[in-house]
């Protein structure tokens, strides 16, 4: 056996040998230490054992810390019931510093919770009690640690506080999309329990007609005290159930709200889009500013302004009772289901409290009336239709409905057809940059034949109109041989040019979902002709049209905006008021002389000019057509198109008329 060891394998200390040297008549040396290093080398530091209380309290799991008084299990299973109502949220714990008193310490502990989308997270400070046990340092357990004024019979509990959202305003600060009655239909899960949970949630998905698999599944996985919305009805709407028949389904709750909408489920529906809970991928991209369970814009403007006018949440903390058994169900906002209601803020002490601000609001241009008549026009309408008005004093957008038959797409401003015959009015400016005159004589034969293909006037048109005419007649009578054989006379880019100077045919960012168009320099003989009179890739939305009317009655190029503080420039070479007065001319004579006199030649007021439009398209024998008709009167320039119509004059012009008699 080596000296110093003895059968264990354990060093004795310097101090134990001389000892025992001391037993044998050897001189004993006077304080003698030892010289093996302590486990803990500075054990009047409780630095390292605060700080590993802080990132236990951190991840809110204290069972790998030892306290003096219990195992860290034991305490972890009294501390969840304090912070559960927290929800995820997960606080910054540091130690903002620590004192010893002997086997004696104290810490501070500084906590910061943030809440997601709140300006200021909360910030306080609590104290921890250690003591030096067997040479390392224990925390006490005690309910202060998480907040001060906890006692053994409170925990947190928090909220999310949502903003009252932006309204949207149109003409005049006139209310579009603005606080209104709802009752949200759901079941309240303080009223039933057990398997009567998941049967109510069936009984009512099928009663509102929502996936009842999908909501009983949020109601059962929802905690104890929610309230899970199945579905939201307006206050007026016909359709929501009555207070009786939620009264035979167990749980089943109707509460009275208020909701941001516009006057009706339809109006400018395509345009204003929607407002829904806030999706997984609404949750990606808000970077970490919206959680599960916000209000959110879904679609159109709503969603584009979605950060100006859904405002900023706020918090409210309160010291809430601890529940004996079960527990609150919290988290940072409701997600698929909302708080049943609340108590009284006396009941519960508020701790901490951010007021959420209301979202700012967002001006359109849209008319209330114009736009509410827009869409009575258009609602016995089957196919898809839409009807654009626009001041052409300002280019503000007054009404843009879209018609029932559109399956929800903005039709009226992002529809890409074919413009047919009213695009000869760009055809038509085009021709007079190329030096015509309204009185220059044209050919109109019955048919013109280029590269091998044969083109052809509409069914209709009148006969005393073929052979010579000048170009005021090919427009109002719409020839389309006459102005497909004007097209040697313009060089290229002269007719995009002259259809960019209507506001057809740029690109613009004017804040909301449009198409202004396309029209594509041609490549071939044929797609010359067929560029001439708006078929082949030309391209145009209703938006589109409108401007070009509005282009015409004002005497200068009008790019139509929606959205008041988003307007953009021409980039088009300007349109001349000589150019104007001889369109202007050219598109009454359409009223007086041709295709659009039986619709519009007896409107009372100002004269109105027009264009009537039919464009082919498909592959159908004899094609499919879209109906067009563009017109201006007064200040008030309007485009209607119907995808499948029989003409221009005889489909789209009706329900112009309709609406300019309306609007008047």
């Amino acid at each position: 056996m080596r000296q110093g060891q003895d059968r264990s394998g354990q060093r004795r200390s310097a101090c134990s040998v001389r000892a025992l040297a001391g037993a044998f008549g050897l001189l004993l040396v006077a304080g003698c230490t030892t010289s093996t290093p302590s486990p803990n080398p500075d054990t009047n530091d409780a630095s390292p054992a605060a700080t590993a209380l802080a990132a236990a309290l951190a991840q809110k799991d204290l069972k790998p810390i030892a306290f003096v008084d219990a195992a860290g299990t034991e305490v972890d299973q009294r501390f969840q019931p304090l912070v559960s109502s927290m929800g995820p949220l997960r606080p910054a714990v540091r130690v903002a510093g620590t004192t010893v008193d002997g086997d004696r310490a104290t810490a501070t502990l500084a906590w910061s919770w943030t809440f997601p989308g709140v300006s200021a997270p909360w910030t306080y400070e609590t104290t921890a009690e250690l003591d030096r046990v067997a040479g390392t340092w224990q925390p006490r357990w005690q309910p202060a640690l998480v907040e001060a004024s906890l006692d053994g019979t409170s925990r947190l509990s928090q909220r999310r506080l949502y903003p009252e959202r932006g309204k949207v305003l149109g003409e005049d600060g006139d209310p579009i999309v603005t606080l209104r009655g709802v009752v949200r239909v759901g079941i309240d899960r303080t009223r039933v329990s057990g398997s009567q949970v998941a049967t109510s949630a069936r009984t009512l998905a099928d009663l509102v007609d929502v996936n009842a698999k999908t909501y009983a599944a949020r109601v059962t996985s929802a905690g104890p005290e929610a309230f899970v919305e199945a579905i939201t009805f307006r206050s007026t709407d016909d359709a929501r159930p009555s207070a009786a028949q939620l009264s035979r389904i167990p749980g089943a709750l109707g509460i009275e709200d208020q909701r941001m909408l516009a006057p009706s489920r339809t109006f400018a529906g395509a345009i204003l889009g929607t407002v829904g809970e806030a999706t997984a991928e609404e949750v990606k991209a808000g970077l970490g500013a919206v959680v599960a369970g916000d209000q959110v814009g879904l679609s159109g403007l709503e969603k584009r302004y979605d950060e100006q006018l859904r405002g900023t949440p706020g918090v409210q903390v309160v010291r809430a009772r601890l529940a004996v058994t079960g527990g609150a169900s919290a988290s940072p906002s409701p997600t698929a289901s909302s708080p049943a209601p609340s108590p009284s803020p006396s009941a519960a002490p508020v701790l901490y409290r951010v007021e959420p601000t209301t979202g700012k609001p967002l001006t359109l241009t849209l008319n209330m009336g114009l736009q509410r008549l827009s869409e009575r026009v258009l609602a016995g309408t089957k196919p898809a239709s839409a009807l654009v008005a626009v001041r052409p004093s300002t280019g503000a957008v007054l009404a843009a409905a879209s018609g029932p038959g559109a399956d929800g797409l903005s039709v009226a401003t992002v529809g890409q057809y074919a413009p047919g015959s009213t695009f000869k009015v760009a055809s038509a400016l085009a021709l007079l940059r190329a030096g015509l005159k309204p009185t220059s004589t044209l050919s109109c034969p019955a048919t013109v034949v280029v590269d091998g293909r044969r083109y052809k006037n509409y069914d209709d048109y009148p006969a005393a109109r073929l052979g010579t005419i000048d170009l005021q007649t090919a427009l109002a009578n719409s020839c389309n041989t006459a102005f497909i054989g004007q097209r040697t006379k313009l060089g290229k880019g002269e007719l995009t040019q002259a259809a960019a100077s209507l506001g057809l045919g740029t690109d613009y960012d004017v804040g909301f979902p449009s198409f202004f168009g396309l029209v594509p320099e041609p490549t071939s003989a044929t797609g010359k002709a067929e560029a001439m009179i708006g078929q082949g890739k030309d391209e145009a939305s209703p938006l589109a049209m409108a401007a070009v009317a509005a282009s015409v009655s004002a005497g200068q190029t009008v790019v139509p905006h929606l959205v008041t503080d988003q307007k953009a420039e021409s980039k088009a070479a300007p349109l001349t008021s000589e150019e104007a007065s001889q369109l202007r001319q050219m598109m009454r004579a359409v009223v007086t002389e041709g295709s659009a006199g039986r619709v519009l030649g007896d409107l009372a007021g100002p004269a109105p000019i027009a264009k009537t439009g039919t464009a082919e398209y498909g592959d159908d024998d004899p094609p499919k057509t879209h109906a067009w008709m563009i017109a201006a009167q007064g200040d008030l320039a309007v485009a209607v198109f119907v995808a499948d119509g029989d003409s221009g004059s005889g489909t789209a012009g009706p329900l112009l008329r309709a609406f300019l008699r309306g609007a008047r």
